[in-house]
């Protein structure tokens, strides 16, 4: 049944006319929807565009949207999937999805433009692989860093310039939002809540000092919020149980096993993370601390240091937050309560350093759009034109 349904949603990707193709969206998960969500809202509702969104999650909300301009298909991973990178047929196809061209999903052999939108705000040239981002002809940046890496990287291996679009970072606008009207400012008076959200693998927080830290914590009187990333909790299930089964019954311990709620990020005081590029968001979108622990960094390329830059997840770690070694986890509560002193001071750093670092603030979802609107157009251009054949 389901190799019946993948060829039938292939096809009718297939037979879509070319005003459905102008501008497809590929979704890997439902994860990504809310990435996509007020981009598409302002293509189909401002910009009045008809949008394909083609998603490999059966369980993705954006195949559920009453939306007129909206067209949804879901093609599962397996060969459907690799048939549609293979031979799709779009004017541009948007996607956060990383290494194109690297792995079992390639470039059409039709002239596509591919378009990547980070889903983080970290740099591209230590955390992903060395060629990760290499074979887009466009990329949505969220600031200067991934300029001047992207820039780099070309130079240095002499690529071919790819369109670099100023755009910026809906969720961390979105976080701003959703924070106005909230007080989150710490009182004195009340107990700190603690969110521990780290990064996923063997060196990451709950992989490696995960149920010490939270022991220190509760005993320190903390609220304590245990948060782990979804791939934790894919990778390593019997990890995140044992820790959490041996704190439940506590009074101060919650355990949340899904990434995307925001709440906890309101509730807490302070961020305990490690090499997750989340703790930025948190910083720069709530102005409020992070405590790092300072475990290995989490690296693919080993290359990195060739472009001589120093990646923001380390450059941003002294100006939002303290970092903290594994092996003086007593220390952590001292660590915290200094962290929530001076919050004035604090937020106005914090403001002067989102200025510097995000392109767009407050309007980054309109560029976008506008952007992908635009790029679509010139692309129908050229193929009206016989500038590149299509069939």
């Amino acid at each position: 049944m389901s190799l019946l349904r993948n060829w039938s949603q292939w096809r009718q990707f297939k037979n879509l006319s070319w005003e459905w193709r102008n501008i497809v969206i590929y979704s890997e998960s439902g994860q990504d929807w809310h990435h996509f969500a007020p981009i598409i809202n302002d293509l189909t509702n401002h910009l009045q565009r008809q949008v394909c969104y083609v998603t490999s999650d059966p369980a993705d909300p954006g195949l559920r949207q009453q939306n007129d301009r909206l067209k949804s298909v879901c093609i599962e991973e397996g060969w459907f999937r690799t048939i549609f990178f293979q031979v799709g047929q779009a004017d541009t196809l948007v996607l956060t999805m990383m290494d194109l061209g690297n792995l079992d999903l390639k470039r059409s052999l039709y002239p596509v433009y591919y378009t990547y939108i980070f889903h983080g705000m970290g740099s591209t040239h230590m955390v992903d692989f060395e060629n990760s981002y290499d074979n887009y002809d466009g990329i949505f940046c969220v600031g200067p860093h991934q300029v001047a890496e992207i820039r780099k990287r070309e130079a240095l291996k002499h690529l071919p310039r790819k369109d670099l679009f100023e755009h910026g970072y809906h969720r961390l606008e979105q976080l701003m939002e959703e924070a106005r009207g909230k007080n989150l400012m710490y009182q004195a008076n009340v107990k700190p809540v603690i969110l521990i959200a780290p990064t996923w693998g063997e060196d990451s927080t709950f992989n490696r000092c995960g149920e010490e830290l939270i022991e220190v914590l509760l005993t320190a009187g903390f609220h304590v919020i245990m948060r782990p990333h979804y791939h934790t909790l894919r990778l390593s299930p019997g990890l995140c149980e044992g820790i959490a089964g041996r704190y439940l019954e506590h009074e101060d311990f919650e355990y949340i096993d899904r990434m995307g709620e925001n709440e906890s990020l309101f509730r807490s005081h302070v961020l305990i993370s490690d090499w997750s590029a989340m703790a930025i968001e948190y910083a720069l979108g709530l102005e409020k601390p992070v405590l790092f622990i300072d475990l290995p960094r989490r690296i693919r390329n080993e290359n990195w240091q060739e472009l001589d830059l120093e990646p923001i997840e380390s450059s941003i770690r002294n100006e939002v937050g303290g970092i903290l070694s594994p092996r003086a986890l007593a220390e952590a509560p001292a660590q915290i309560r200094q962290l929530l002193q001076g919050q004035g001071a604090f937020r106005d750093k914090i403001n002067r350093l989102r200025q510097r670092t995000v392109f767009n603030l407050g309007s980054s979802v309109t560029v976008a759009a506008q952007e992908m609107a635009r790029l679509a157009d010139e692309r129908a251009q050229m193929r009206a034109s016989g500038s590149f054949s299509h069939e």
